[in-house]
C-alpha cells in the first residue's frame, strides 16, 4: 500500500489524515452543540457542562494539530486527476468546497482556542501544555471576537461539510465512479487532464470567510475590557472632599480549578479623608457598585444569576466604612460593612495611599467568603467553585 499520492489515487498517510480529521470534526461539533444547550444551574449540571466543553476543546486542539499535518501532507503531495476535467463548473466547485474545508479546518478549532486562552475560568483543555496561547491577552473584547468568529465559522464549516458529502454520494449513486474509492481504500481511479487551477477556487474560499468574518466582528456589542482602569464611574458619588479620576474594582475567583478574573464596570466612591487623624480615624469611605456591570471571564452571565449574585433582586452593593491609620507610613484599613445580595457583613480593607500633592494613588486587596452573602449556596463544593473571592482596588483621586 503506497504512502504517497499519485496522479490516480491517494496514499495511505492522505487517506488516514483524511479519515482522522473527519473523525474528530465530527466529535467536537455535537460535543459544541450540547455542552451549549446543558443548563448549570446545581454544582453537578455545572461539573457535567464542564466535562463536555473540555472534551470539545481538547477534541478541537487535536483537530487543529491533524489538520496542520494534513495540510502540510497535501501540499507536498501530488493531487490525483479529476475524473471529469471536462465538467469545468463542477469541479470548480468541487475545488472550492476543499479549499473551505482546508481552511475551516485551521480557523474554526483556532478561533475556540484562542477565545479559551482570552478568558478565564471554566472548562479546561485536557492536556499539560497549558491553557494559554502566545500574543493572545486575557481580554474580554479579544474573547468576544473569537467566539462571534467561532460561531460564524461553525456555520461555513458545516456547510462545507454537507456539500463535500453530498458531492462524494453524487459520484456514487449517479456518477457510479471511482472518485469515492480513491479516499476509501485507495483504488486508483483514472483520471485526464488538469483540475481547474487552485488560484480562483482558494480565493474564492477566502472570500467566504472575510465575508464571514466581516459579519461576526459586526456582531460583536461595545465593551470595555474587563481588568482595565476606568475613567470615573457612571454611579455618581456626592459630598466627600476626594474625587476618584480612574480606577478598577476588581474580583478573582477559583472555578473548577482555575483562576477567573474580572471588574465591575460601574461604581462610585465617596470619600472623606485627610492626613491627620482625629479620635483614630482619617476619614471615611462609602462606595456604592452597579453589580450588574460585573464582568467575570467566560460566566459573566452566570455570575448575574439568581444562585450568584442575583442582580435583577440585588442590583447595588454598599461598602460603608471607617478609614483609619495602619502600623506604617502609607499604610491604612477601611473598616466597616458591605451590603451585597441583602446581607450585611463586617469587612476589612488593607490599603496604602501614595500621595503626590493633590494626587492619591490607592492600593488595597481583601478576601470575602462567598457564603458569607448567600452567593454559590447551590455550589456547596469548592472544588466547582471555591469560597475565598479576592477583591483588588486600584483607584486615583484628586483632592477638591
Amino acid at each position: 500500500m503506497p504512502l504517497a499520492n499519485t496522479a490516480d489515487s491517494y496514499g495511505a498517510v492522505a487517506r488516514l489524515f483524511h479519515w482522522l480529521t473527519a473523525l474528530l470534526i465530527l466529535t467536537a461539533i455535537p460535543l459544541g452543540l450540547i455542552a451549549n444547550g446543558l443548563p448549570y444551574e446545581s454544582s453537578e449540571q455545572l461539573a457535567q457542562k464542564a466535562q463536555l466543553f473540555s472534551l470539545h476543546k481538547t477534541v478541537g486542539v487535536a483537530a487543529f494539530l491533524v489538520a496542520a499535518l494534513r495540510i502540510l501532507w497535501a501540499l507536498l503531495q501530488p493531487h490525483p486527476r479529476p475524473l471529469h476535467p471536462d465538467r469545468r463548473w463542477e469541479t470548480g466547485a468541487a475545488a472550492l468546497v476543499h479549499w473551505s474545508l482546508y481552511i475551516s479546518m485551521l480557523v474554526v478549532p483556532l478561533t475556540g482556542w484562542i477565545h479559551h486562552a482570552a478568558t478565564t475560568g471554566f472548562a479546561p483543555i485536557l492536556w499539560p501544555f497549558g491553557q494559554t496561547l502566545p500574543f493572545v491577552p486575557t481580554s474580554e473584547p479579544v474573547a468576544q471576537a473569537a467566539a462571534a468568529l467561532h460561531w460564524v465559522f461553525t456555520k461555513i464549516l458545516v456547510a462545507s461539510i454537507l456539500l463535500h458529502v453530498a458531492g462524494a454520494l453524487k459520484h456514487v449513486l449517479i456518477d457510479r465512479d471511482g472518485t469515492l474509492a480513491r479516499m476509501v481504500s485507495g483504488r486508483a481511479a483514472s483520471g485526464s487532464g488538469p483540475g481547474p487551477g487552485w488560484l480562483g477556487p482558494a480565493l474564492a474560499a477566502l472570500a467566504i470567510y472575510g465575508a464571514g468574518a466581516a459579519l461576526a466582528l459586526s456582531l460583536i456589542p461595545p465593551t470595555e475590557a474587563p481588568g482595565t482602569a476606568t475613567q470615573a464611574p457612571a454611579l455618581s458619588a456626592s459630598g466627600g472632599n476626594w474625587t476618584v479620576q480612574e480606577g478598577q474594582l476588581g474580583l478573582t475567583v477559583v472555578q473548577l480549578g482555575q483562576k477567573v478574573s474580572g471588574s465591575f464596570a460601574d461604581w462610585a466612591a465617596d470619600i472623606r479623608f485627610d492626613e491627620a487623624a482625629v479620635d483614630g480615624a482619617n476619614g471615611s469611605v462609602t462606595v456604592t457598585i452597579d453589580v450588574a456591570s460585573v464582568t467575570l471571564g467566560s460566566v459573566s452571565a452566570q455570575a448575574k444569576g439568581a444562585d450568584f449574585f442575583d442582580t435583577a433582586a440585588h442590583p447595588t452593593a454598599t461598602f460603608t466604612a471607617t478609614i483609619r491609620p495602619g502600623a506604617a507610613a502609607g499604610d491604612y484599613t477601611a473598616e466597616g460593612t458591605l451590603i451585597l445580595k441583602g446581607r450585611t457583613v463586617p469587612v476589612t480593607l488593607p490599603f496604602t495611599l501614595a500621595l503626590d500633592g493633590a494626587t492619591g494613588r490607592m492600593q488595597g486587596t481583601t478576601t470575602l467568603d462567598r457564603r458569607d452573602f448567600g452567593i454559590g449556596a447551590g455550589f456547596p463544593d469548592e472544588k466547582n467553585v471555591g469560597f475565598p473571592v479576592i477583591v483588588t482596588v486600584d483607584l486615583t483621586a484628586t483632592r477638591d
